[in-house]
């Protein structure tokens, strides 16, 4: 896949923040440096760099799909009441060790895994969110 400055941009401008935003979030980050990029473009390119795994789409976390431009194998905790999603430590992000089991057991070759746990973010569990 050939890096265009559109793509350069999307990636720069998704990398700088932790906040797994949607594509809707990220075409108005993008749109300030880039006014005229069109909401297709920035859509369309932000399948193609997850295509090409250097974004991970996050499928699990709502009912819109939210990105990330950490590539790294890290866990997320989704808000239920306001949608934000955020990075967190767990040991799962360790342990592979039980991957030989798993496939014996099921017969697939395992590409990966995603897990995300669910909660109430620390500003609605304390009544400051706008969601």
């Amino acid at each position: 896949m050939r890096m265009t400055y559109q793509r350069e941009i999307i990636l720069e401008e998704l990398r700088r923040v932790k906040s797994h935003p949607t594509a809707d979030e990220l075409y108005l980050m993008v749109r300030h440096r880039m006014p005229r990029i069109s909401r297709a473009t920035v859509y369309r390119n932000l399948e193609q760099l997850s295509e090409a795994g250097m974004v991970v789409k996050l499928m699990g976390t709502g009912n819109q799909r939210r990105y990330d431009g950490n590539t790294q194998k890290h866990t997320h905790i989704h808000c239920i009441k306001c949608g934000k999603v955020a990075d967190i430590a767990a040991p799962e992000d360790m342990d592979a060790s039980s991957l030989p089991d798993i496939q014996n057991s099921c017969g697939y070759k395992v590409l990966g895994r995603q897990i995300e746990y669910t909660g109430i973010c620390p500003d609605c569990n304390n009544g400051k969110s706008t969601a």
